[in-house]
């Protein structure tokens, strides 16, 4: 039988054709390209090779129809100035695409009202939804509520809403961990940088920061804030601090919510001329947090983990539990030292 390859005619190419050069059904053509189908391994070769020589390629949205998944993932972000959001969408991305899935980005940051945009996504019947380090508002927190049919993981962040699905690292340990750090250097005033209210959301770093601090004797010394994770604002939140605090009163150390706000508090010393006179710690690891310009001591998320993790709760649909939690380390450099100090 000789059926001329459809892509030199410039004609769409069906699965009826594909069955007939192969000598099987069209079923066997649908199974050939499911996942998991049962299907004989001759079968699908014989498929596959039919396949090639005639240029198909299978249409995902007819098939949707039948299995009635899309293969579509709504991506949801909120803080596209923090680099660590671009790590998470990167990170994302491409471990759905390895997964065979497609993902559609979300933007919720303000002014947009998100809980529209989801109502968008669900239309386009997403197979679930990533939010990757996102605080959940009212609409998102609503939408989870009554849209229980959609799995909903959230990355990086811990809120008690049902229906979402935790995977994050273990932050209480890490922060418990970074005021060690600091507190074994010798440091005995220390600070928090904090980064735009979260809501319903919690960054228990915090917590776990200021219970070993309490465990030593000690308070927590003063709190500093900024109102998104932008560079400017963690310099604006240290150049406040510097210009209102008489130097003998000032902190020894500052832990910092991400390490945006981190390196602009540096840069925000370095213009004052007190470089190294307060200690700094970040958290995310970002790539500039290695530059010799910062030598910024981080906590580094197992990023890759937490992302596949994230994704199987998400494609195996399984039934929201407790938070996955997972461990990340600590990348020592030189920013939580005083200068002149061993």
């Amino acid at each position: 039988m000789n059926i001329r390859s459809d892509r030199d005619q410039g004609r769409k190419v069906t699965s009826a054709q594909v069955a007939e050069r192969a000598g099987v059904s069209k079923w066997t053509v649908s199974r050939a390209f499911t996942p998991g189908a049962s299907i004989s391994e001759n079968a699908r070769q014989r498929v596959m090779e039919a396949a090639e020589a005639l240029g198909y390629r299978p249409n995902l949205l007819a098939r949707s129809l039948t299995t009635r998944r899309t293969q579509l993932i709504g991506v949801v972000v909120d803080q596209f100035a923090n680099p660590h959001t671009q790590a998470m969408l990167n990170a994302a991305t491409l471990a759905l695409q390895q997964r065979g899935q497609l993902s559609i980005l979300l933007n919720i940051s303000p002014p947009v009202r998100s809980g529209e945009l989801l109502d968008i996504a669900e239309r386009f019947q997403v197979d679930g939804l990533l939010f990757l380090g996102t605080v959940l508002s009212e609409d998102i927190v609503r939408f989870a509520t009554e849209r229980q049919h959609v799995p909903l993981v959230q990355l990086f962040r811990t809120t008690e809403v049902d229906g979402v699905q935790i995977v994050a690292i273990q932050e209480h340990a890490a922060g418990a961990e970074i005021a060690r750090l600091l507190l074994g250097e010798g440091h005995r005033r220390l600070g928090y940088l904090a980064g735009p209210d979260s809501g319903r959301s919690r960054l228990p770093r915090l917590d776990g920061y200021r219970q070993t601090l309490e465990d030593h004797g000690l308070t927590l010394a003063a709190t500093l804030a900024a109102t998104d994770y932008r560079h400017a604002l963690g310099y604006q939140a240290m150049h406040d601090y510097l210009q209102r605090t008489p130097a003998a009163q000032r902190l020894d150390a500052l832990f910092c919510e991400n390490d945006i706000l981190a390196i602009g508090a540096l840069d925000a010393l370095h213009q004052a001329g007190l470089d190294g006179q307060l200690a700094i710690v970040g958290f995310d690891d970002i790539e500039l947090a290695a530059s010799p310009r910062y030598r910024l001591t981080s906590y580094q998320p197992n990023l890759d983990a937490v992302v596949d993790s994230a994704i199987t709760h998400l494609l195996d649909r399984r039934i929201p539990g407790d938070p996955t939690l997972l461990p990340g380390r600590l990348v020592v450099r030189d920013s939580h030292r005083f200068a002149g100090k061993d």
